[in-house]
């Protein structure tokens, strides 16, 4: 009965590595790997249930050799950690994975950070263990998000991904156990941990550990050629000249502000209907719903007749105390934010500053003219 610890790959499913378990019976030629990470694209509305959090997955065995093939393929090596489990134990555990991996049983709901293809396998090898399991207290003490940052940190995009969907309950410090969700963990966790019966008797979960599979190098492709930092000094800067050319002509683009507040409505409604509908865990806490959000569909119709019917509008007003007070309480906010998060607000800020600007240079310009004529 042996571990198996793949590591990352670079397409956005495989950067967290993998793990499986492997059952090998040699009188019988058995050499089977239980893997907890199957699930079927071809499931109808599979993107609408994978969106709700609604993610079935599967355990599937796999012979060994078929198992390699992909990860052989992908350039990822297979760590093999031979667990140290008594005979009883261990038929336990054979009997456990073939009746969990049954037609009617192999079905569960996959959450990525409590249970997933990881937590599951280490679940069964628990189930079965006469006495306890002793984890040792090596792994670094850090939250969800800074674990995921480790894995994301040469794939920006995927990384801000991540951080505009997850809430600050990733940004709390997880336990050991609760580290275990990424399968280097894990496979750091049981190469020191020990079984301890009830006698207090204790014996290395880990007999022993070798590599299967060497990994090779890997290109990392580019998501995309821009960073979202340098998209976001893109927009910024275009936001900048904008504000400066409608001071400079002294008239307020106002078809400007109804693709931003589009765009800022639309990501807001993903970011509220995740927090609100999605079973995904740590959506629900997200902060940045104060800057995303669909209440801001409200302001293209105000923008839009104020405009067209040469009229003030205290949306601006609305729209400015609620960029600054973000800005404002940003520090103490409980969460660390996308990259993009605190940068697209100041952007954000020059539609109301241009407005205000605009308005009050068409003031100046009409008490002019009133002037003029009153002389006259």
């Amino acid at each position: 009965m042996s571990l198996l610890t793949c590591s990352p790959g670079q397409e956005v499913y495989s950067l967290y590595g993998h793990t499986a378990i492997r059952v090998q019976i040699p009188k019988d030629s058995i050499d089977e790997v239980f893997n907890y990470g199957v699930f079927d694209m071809s499931k109808p509305h599979f993107a609408w249930h994978f969106v709700l959090g609604e993610t079935d997955y599967m355990v599937v065995p796999i012979p060994w050799e078929y198992f390699t093939i992909d990860y052989e393929k992908r350039g990822s090596s297979i760590t093999e950690q031979e667990l140290n489990l008594t005979p009883d134990e261990a038929s336990r555990l054979v009997s456990n994975l073939i009746e969990n991996s049954q037609p009617q049983n192999r079905v569960y709901r996959y959450s990525f950070l409590y249970g997933n293809c990881t937590t599951k396998v280490r679940d069964m090898v628990e189930q079965v263990i006469v006495g306890r399991i002793q984890y040792p207290n090596t792994l670094p003490h850090l939250s969800a998000r800074e674990i995921l940052h480790h894995y994301t940190a040469q794939h920006p995009w995927a990384q801000e991904g991540n951080d505009l969907l997850l809430g600050s309950e990733v940004d709390t410090i997880m336990s050991e156990r609760a580290a275990m969700f990424i399968p280097e963990n894990m496979m750091q966790a049981f190469d020191g941990a020990f079984i301890r019966n009830g006698k207090g008797d204790m014996r290395p979960l880990v007999r022993s550990k070798k590599v299967l599979l060497e990994a090779k190098e890997q290109v990392v492709e580019s998501e995309f050629p821009l960073s979202p930092l340098q998209v976001m000094l893109c927009f910024g800067a275009l936001c900048l000249f904008i504000l400066l050319l409608e001071a400079w002509l002294g008239r307020h683009f106002w078809l400007w502000d109804v693709l931003i507040l589009l765009l800022q409505g639309a990501a807001g409604t993903l970011l509220c209907f995740m927090s609100f509908f999605s079973e995904h865990p740590a959506v629900d806490s997200n902060w940045q719903i104060w800057l995303l959000n669909p209440i801001y569909f409200i302001g293209i119709p105000l923008v839009i007749k104020a405009a067209t019917r040469h009229k003030t509008t205290l949306w601006f007003a609305f729209y400015f105390a609620v960029l600054a007070l973000f800005l404002l309480f940003s520090p103490w906010i409980p969460q660390v934010f996308a990259k993009i998060t605190v940068p697209l607000a100041l952007c954000l800020h020059t539609r109301p500053i241009s407005y205000y600007l605009v308005t009050e240079k068409r003031g100046k310009g009409e008490k002019i003219k009133k002037t003029t004529r009153n002389k006259r």
